[in-house]
């Protein structure tokens, strides 16, 4: 009789042993539950300030790309320069031209080098890189002509930004300066009325001797080169340095 009384209570007990298991197993999935959705609008409000973030930095990213590509440009442009310096000092010692006629008239011309005294070799002036100009989609200089215009604006704009001071060469490069740039007396500064009517000047460069090359992008810069904020009026040459 003692067992008989006794199993009901055992049963009882433990089915409430068991209602206070699922219980608990409840209340911790309901925890659970409200933890991943803290967790997920958490989430959510990380993500936009991220957002946010990267929409506001976007602007200064891009400027800053900008900019290295424009100091590149720059360091190409001025080796371009000297290149055109040596080219045009080694064929005018050994006679092979006078005055302008000891200029390039391509790019390529300068990737050749110049003859080694004494040797069959050329000497390597300028490398393969520096030939590219970087802010323009094809990759390719636009090539400056002795008086041409645009030299003309870039020496207006070298004295402007010297004090009326135009930087003279030593030696034969102050002979090919008289030779290719108009000798300009006095200079003011005027806001310049050219305007591109694209981004970038497709126009195929004339044959003939070339005194400096500029970008073929008409886009304006980050940087200023001799005051200059505009891609293709920077002129790179040996005449004012």
């Amino acid at each position: 009789m003692m067992s008989l009384r006794r199993g009901p209570h055992h049963k009882i007990c433990g089915l409430q042993i068991a209602r206070r298991q699922v219980a608990q197993r409840c209340d911790f999935a309901r925890s659970r539950s409200s933890e991943a959705g803290y967790t997920l609008v958490a989430l959510l409000a990380f993500m936009t300030l991220l957002a946010l973030f990267a929409t506001a930095a976007a602007p200064s990213i891009r400027q800053q790309a900008q900019r290295e590509r424009e100091k590149e440009t720059i360091f190409r442009g001025e080796q371009v320069a000297d290149a055109l310096r040596e080219y045009y000092v080694a064929r005018s010692n050994t006679g092979r031209g006078a005055g302008l006629q000891s200029l390039p008239t391509s790019i390529e011309d300068l990737l050749e080098g110049i003859p080694v005294r004494g040797g069959s070799k050329k000497r390597q002036i300028l490398r393969a890189s520096a030939a590219r100009d970087l802010l323009s989609t094809s990759g390719e200089w636009r090539l400056v002509r002795p008086l041409s215009q645009n030299l003309v604006d870039f020496q207006r704009s070298v004295m402007i930004y010297a004090g009326n001071f135009l930087p003279q060469p030593q030696g034969q490069m102050a002979q090919l300066q008289q030779l290719a740039a108009p000798q300009l007396v006095n200079v003011v500064e005027t806001e310049s009325d050219r305007s591109g009517s694209s981004e970038v000047d497709s126009s195929a460069d004339s044959s003939g001797p070339f005194v400096g090359v500029s970008s073929r992008s008409q886009n304006n810069s980050v940087l200023h080169y001799y005051g200059i904020d505009r891609h293709d009026q920077w002129i790179f040459t040996p005449l004012f340095r």
